[in-house]
């Protein structure tokens, strides 16, 4: 499946690195939403990527955003990711049903069992107003959807 600019946004309900439960609906009409979707935890790229929208966070997750970062890997390896990045920000884990909500974004790589990496900005009304999708090895520009949740 795939989503186009102007659908829904499958809403998911998924757990942090802390065990709570995070409901993407909980923000709609409170806050704009960005879903950075990364292979692996611990990896090169996946790490980078997070670590600059850590040390840009508050373009990311303020009053009028929040930052949502979702891998297929267990709540357990969430915490000592996030833990050990210093991550101040919600890391899902889209564990079980394995890869279920990357599944519904259009990003699961089932021969590998992880997310590509998918960047989805979903407006206050629950709506995707922007989108990329990058393949496994390719790093994404964090200042194209910086850019992008500006606009909004």
């Amino acid at each position: 499946m795939s989503l186009a600019i102007g659908d829904a946004a499958p809403d998911f309900t998924l757990t942090n690195q802390f065990g709570e439960d995070v409901t993407l609906s909980s923000f709609k009409g409170k806050k704009n939403v960005v879903i950075v979707f990364i292979p692996f935890a611990f990896t090169g790229t996946c790490t980078g990527e997070l670590c600059a929208l850590r040390d840009d966070l508050s373009a990311f997750q303020n009053e009028n955003a929040e930052l949502l970062a979702i891998s297929c890997d267990s709540m357990f390896t969430q915490k000592v990711f996030a833990t050990q990045e210093n991550y101040n920000f919600p890391v899902l884990s889209d564990f079980w049903p394995h890869g279920e909500v990357a599944e519904a974004y259009g990003v699961f790589n089932a021969e590998r069992g992880c997310a590509v990496r998918g960047t989805f900005i979903i407006d206050k009304e629950g709506v995707l107003s922007w989108q990329v999708i990058n393949g496994l090895g390719d790093a994404r520009n964090i200042g194209d959807y910086k850019a992008a949740l500006a606009a909004l």
